[in-house]
């Protein structure tokens, strides 16, 4: 266990800003005792929301409230925030880690903005060109890691097999499963289909030694659990996530009005209440909140711009989990021995 873990936190990203962070901060100082956060955002509006909350001195005492220049917006280009918000609570967070003042970086702002940053600040792993944004999904048997979820719309081929090869060591080196198996997310499991990058991503990761590649698996694979790890670009892996989560929902809110209509369906809904919570609790997308851009020469976690207290909170719980698994290093370790014996 480490003596301390440090958090940077963009205070002022996603669709509520500090209002909700700032709780979120907070409750996870609760939680942890050996967690420090530096909030960095608009410092007047920090100290205000600040100053309603009441909560014992050994919290207060961890949470360091830093100052940015501004803040980048939801629609800003990546390229706009590189030039202009350096200063920003976004760049201030990202940059943090990289001078080692952080161990971990959280923000539900920009998500071009923030690869952007985490490329230009922490830099790619050797022999990796792009980030991606994985997440774990719920499937029949478990959980499986989808990536990539709308860092990179546009992929080649090459960046599909990069994807596959990060995310195979991440599994390996985190969840400590040897040869993790791995699909590539396609619109039907012959040869054939597929668009020509798919096909030609097919190629290249059918051919690289030390993969335990299945071949092409489709959307209802996903969540019955046939890989471990499934691999697409940006443009489909956030379309599928929002998908599914959007469903999550739909079922969860019909499952509730479908069981008050009358006496006797409360009646079932009370003996059925254990199972209906065991599956709304493995359904419900907020408890998943907070993916990783694997790739960088850090840990920075992207929380969905709309969460509430309780879902970021999920989003610094992860933050916390990688750093005291060294999850970078681990994976660092791991894919320079595998990129080496692969020139061998």
């Amino acid at each position: 266990m480490l003596n301390r873990v440090t958090l940077s936190v963009d205070a002022m990203g996603g669709d509520f800003g500090p209002h909700v962070i700032l709780p979120a901060c907070l409750s996870a100082l609760k939680r942890y005792p050996y967690l420090k956060i530096l909030l960095i955002g608009e410092i007047d509006q920090l100290e205000s929301l600040l100053s309603k909350q009441r909560f014992a001195e050994s919290i207060m005492s961890r949470l360091v409230l830093v100052p940015s220049g501004d803040s980048v917006s939801m629609d800003e280009k990546p390229s706009s925030a590189i030039r202009h918000r350096q200063n920003s609570s976004m760049g201030l967070a990202v940059k943090a880690v990289a001078e080692k003042q952080a161990d971990a970086c959280v923000s539900g702002g920009n998500t071009g903005a923030l690869m952007a940053f985490g490329r230009l600040t922490l830099k790619m792993l050797p022999g990796i060109e792009r980030p991606a944004i994985v997440a774990s999904v719920p499937t029949m048997n478990g959980h499986c890691y989808m990536l990539d979820l709308g860092a990179n719309v546009d992929c080649s081929a090459a960046h599909l097999l990069q994807f596959a090869i990060m995310a195979s060591v991440m599994v390996e080196a985190v969840d400590n499963k040897p040869q993790p198996t791995i699909g590539l997310l396609n619109v039907g499991e012959e040869m054939v289909k597929g668009n020509e990058q798919v096909r030609l991503a097919n190629d290249l990761v059918r051919q690289q030694q030390g993969l335990n590649y299945i071949g092409y698996v489709e959307g209802n694979d996903v969540f019955a659990g046939k890989a471990d790890i499934v691999v697409c670009d940006g443009f489909v892996g956030n379309v599928t996530l929002k998908s599914s989560e959007g469903l999550a929902r739909l079922i969860s809110g019909k499952v509730q009005l479908g069981f008050t209509r009358n006496l006797y369906r409360r009646f079932l809904a009370m003996l059925a209440r254990p199972v209906l919570k065991e599956i709304q609790v493995q359904l419900d997308p907020s408890r998943r909140n907070g993916a990783t851009l694997l790739g960088l020469q850090g840990i920075v976690i992207k929380s969905h711009g709309s969460a509430d207290q309780r879902c970021f909170g999920y989003a610094l719980d992860r933050a916390i989990a990688e750093v005291l698994q060294n999850v970078p290093g681990r994976i660092s370790e791991r894919l320079s021995g595998y990129l080496s014996s692969r020139r061998d």
